[in-house]
């Protein structure tokens, strides 16, 4: 129980935070050039996103979390077994940005999803 606690926790927060920063820079929208002044005005306008922080927040809590897995597990269960955000930045994409997932792209989250099964089932 205490394994799938932690491994859920990097892949929700992780990917949770990314579905926040994302949602916060949409808000924002892009630098219309690289001039340093539209880039410090796309950043402080970051700042003030309220998403933006809970993004933040969010993935400092997934990388806290795979550290701790870091230190129990090898790198080579760790890694595949967190990929599973793929899967739930499919599923978080289409519900929580409204965003268009093809089929093409479901093929290869199943695809993650069976490999990070088959790792999961070679532990022991």
């Amino acid at each position: 129980m205490r394994d799938f606690i932690l491994f859920a926790t990097i892949v929700a927060s992780g990917t949770g935070g990314e579905l926040c920063v994302s949602r916060a820079m949409k808000n924002v929208g892009e630098a219309v050039s690289f001039h340093p002044a539209e880039i410090m005005r796309v950043i402080l306008r970051a700042l003030r996103q309220p998403w933006m922080w809970v993004g933040v927040s969010m993935m400092a809590l997934a990388f806290f979390a795979l550290l701790g897995a870091l230190s129990v597990y090898n790198v080579s269960f760790v890694v595949p077994v967190t990929a599973l955000s793929y899967v739930a930045g499919a599923l978080g994409g289409l519900i929580f940005l409204h965003e268009r997932v093809n089929f093409w792209r479901w093929i290869g989250v199943l695809l993650v999803a069976i490999g990070v099964t088959l790792v999961f089932l070679g532990k022991g």
